[in-house]
């Protein structure tokens, strides 16, 4: 009835698999998938600048306004 059973899933043979042009291509697919996903990351989370952590000479030690509590 089965005439040949043959492996499902297999698209190239192993000779292929194993070669250095075939491993080259793998680790540029791989690098650019890691590439793409921290870009991607980098976009979705929120901006960070680094003038907002650094304290700037044009800012006031004390405040001046009528509430001596209030933001600098």
């Amino acid at each position: 009835m089965i005439a040949a059973v043959r492996p499902l899933g297999i698209l190239l043979p192993e000779s292929v698999l194993s070669s250095p042009w075939f491993a080259l291509l793998a680790t540029f697919v791989a690098i650019n998938t890691v590439m793409y996903v921290a870009l991607a990351v980098g976009k979705a989370l929120p901006r960070v600048y680094v003038t907002d952590w650094l304290r700037h000479r044009y800012r006031r030690s004390g405040t001046r306004s009528i509430y001596p509590d209030g933001p600098l």
